[in-house]
């Protein structure tokens, strides 16, 4: 075997006044020189941990590993023993042999420091070069990763790039001492779809053109399989399934692989339900996982899958129905000010002349790329920004000239669930309190006893339990957090919601059961949604019709089954392409 690296028994624990929890359990793998291994798994799986432990950047306290090796195979033959190294010994490995791509790029790169300056930083500290040398081989960089403007970008800050551009600088410092491992972690969760699939490609290329060996890490199944020769399927720190990526995803044998693989949103068939990973096992208090009887995968989506006549009358009868809401030519200017006097030197046409309607219970899913104007709309819509021009009509009356006393009573019928639920929820208030407030503010009900057993109602709409009432933000996972703001969004009853991007930062098994319950509550409250969003599988799933934006305008829009099948515009065709095709797309590059 030609190793690279081999992880045995590896145990990483974090130990706090009351307990020790065990992140990494006891888990071995080997990676080859040139390969791919893709580490696959939700939040709290022990995926990143096992990556921080391999470059040594566990902190402690809390964090400590426990048992284990780490052997690092050399170019000569010898075998290192990564966890027996010095900190200095292991710095030399750090960054040169082993680098690292981090999830979020933002809080990676240094907001005071020039992007150039940072990739130098490593480059010089390796490679004993000159600081003309190090430029040289940085503007090079820039150039590999496909950067536009690199001469611009070299002497830019991080805060005057995209999300897309920033993760491309920390591919180009990863990749800056030409190691022999990359770890990328979550390289593209919290990127557009085209975006992702660009750095993917990239991320193949520099692969092929060094030799380099990678360890992938995301929670997305789709991504791996474009990606990786080998998987490690983690689950609460065990590695539960390893395999190649065909034996993964064509014949997977543990249940929480089957649920993974089930739960992302289907592209070919409208589903009534997605799957998740609880339809395929139940964990007994013991830890010990129980497979449920189960027919396969294929089966499954199939008993969920809507018939195409179903989903016609559906349409016919949605037509029937008059709008909701109707945006006519609704226009969203930002004034560019330059200068000492802020003199206003043009505009950016955020939303640029848009009309679309929306009827009673229908779903109007809104997809592009970030920067094409969607969450602007949804916020103009509800004058949380204000139009510069055009019309929003809700029940035929206009919101844009309404005044803000009269708008304060119509918001209980016009409420939005934000992007992030954390930074949406009042970390000083538990959730209690903040349902409370709301329904303080618009007088909902008389005493607090009677707001507080509406309340639990609301909780337990949302698949909460009683005692959460009492707990804080910071006290819930991500995909409970946003059950919290749709809590708090139904609190009033309303009868249309905007939902901003809200299940884009989930793992796919929470966002598939957050997708399950905006579609139940649809049902139940007979709720109108205008679903925002930069993946059209779950646009597609969720929504009857699709509007495709670019640029502040509407290019596109459809029934999703036609949208799908049928796409019209060369972006539309673009964004479809973009999405992960898995197992087969993969063979194309072996």
């Amino acid at each position: 075997m030609n190793n690279l690296i081999e992880v045995k028994n590896l145990v990483t624990e974090f130990t706090s006044e009351q307990y020790t929890t065990r992140a990494v359990n006891n888990v071995s793998f080997t990676l080859e020189k040139g390969k791919t291994l893709g580490i696959v798994g939700e939040s709290g799986s022990g995926k990143s941990v096992t990556s921080l432990s391999i470059m040594r950047l566990i902190q402690s306290p809390p964090g400590k590993i426990t048992q284990g090796e780490i052997l690092f195979h050399e170019p000569d033959g010898s075998v290192v023993d990564l966890l027996k190294l010095t900190d200095a010994e292991m710095r030399k490995y750090r960054g040169n042999k082993i680098s690292m791509i981090f999830q979020e790029p933002m809080t990676s790169l240094n907001p005071v420091f020039r992007c150039g300056d940072q990739i130098m930083e490593a480059i010089i500290l390796h490679q004993n070069v000159s600081k003309a040398e190090a430029r040289a081989k940085t503007l090079q960089l820039l150039k590999d990763v496909q950067l536009p403007r690199p001469e611009s970008i070299i002497d830019s800050y991080p805060h005057q790039l995209s999300g897309g551009q920033k993760q491309r600088v920390m591919i180009a410092m990863a990749m800056s001492c030409n190691p022999s491992l990359l770890i990328a972690d979550e390289p593209t969760t919290a990127l557009d779809v085209t975006v992702q699939a660009t750095i993917l490609e990239l991320m193949r290329e520099l692969q092929v053109k060094h030799n380099m060996s990678m360890m992938f890490i995301t929670h997305d199944l789709g991504v791996i399989a474009e990606i990786a020769d080998n998987v490690a399927v983690m689950y609460k720190g065990n590695i539960v399934e390893y395999g190649t990526a065909q034996q993964i995803f064509e014949n997977p044998s543990h249940p929480y692989t089957k649920g993974l693989l089930a739960c992302r949103p289907k592209l070919e068939v409208k589903m009534r339900v997605l799957p998740t990973v609880s339809d395929f096992m139940e964990e007994k208090e013991d830890g010990s996982i129980i497979e449920k009887e189960q027919k396969d995968i294929k089966e499954t989506i199939e008993s969920v899958t809507i018939p195409i006549s179903e989903i016609n009358a559906r349409n016919e009868q949605l037509l029937a129905k008059e709008p909701l809401i109707k945006v006519e030519n609704l226009q969203v200017h930002f004034p560019i000010r330059k200068g000492l006097f802020s003199k206003v030197q043009g505009f950016v046409k955020a939303v640029d002349g848009i009309s679309f309607e929306v009827k009673a219970g229908e779903t109007l899913g809104l997809v592009g790329e970030s920067g094409c104007g969607k969450t602007t709309t949804g916020r103009a819509i509800l004058r949380l920004v204000e139009p510069t021009g055009g019309e929003v009509l809700y029940k035929g009356t206009s919101l844009v000239n309404l005044p803000k006393s009269d708008l304060k009573s119509l918001r209980k019928d016009i409420q939005i669930i934000f992007q992030d639920p954390y930074s949406s929820l009042n970390p000083r208030l538990s959730v209690g309190s903040a349902l409370m407030e709301v329904l303080k503010v618009h007088n909902v009900l008389t005493t607090e006893q009677e707001r507080k057993e509406y309340i639990h109602y609301l909780l337990d709409k949302v698949n909460l339990l009683p005692r959460h009432y009492n707990n804080y933000p910071h006290e819930f996972s991500g995909g409970q957090r946003q059950r919290v703001c749709i809590a708090r969004a139904l609190a009033l009853k309303p009868k249309f919601v905007i939902c901003d991007e809200s299940v884009s930062a989930l793992d796919v098994s929470v966002q598939a059961q957050v997708l399950n319950l905006l579609v139940n509550l649809r049902e139940e409250f007979d709720l109108t949604y205008i679903f925002i969003s930069h993946d059209l599988s779950v646009v597609k799933f969720i929504s009857d019709r699709i509007a495709v934006m670019n640029a502040g305008k509407i290019v596109e829009t459809g029934y999703a089954q036609e949208i799908y099948e049928h796409p019209q515009e060369e972006y539309t065709k673009r964004l479809i392409d973009a999405i992960p095709k898995g197992i087969e797309r993969n063979r194309r590059y072996q």
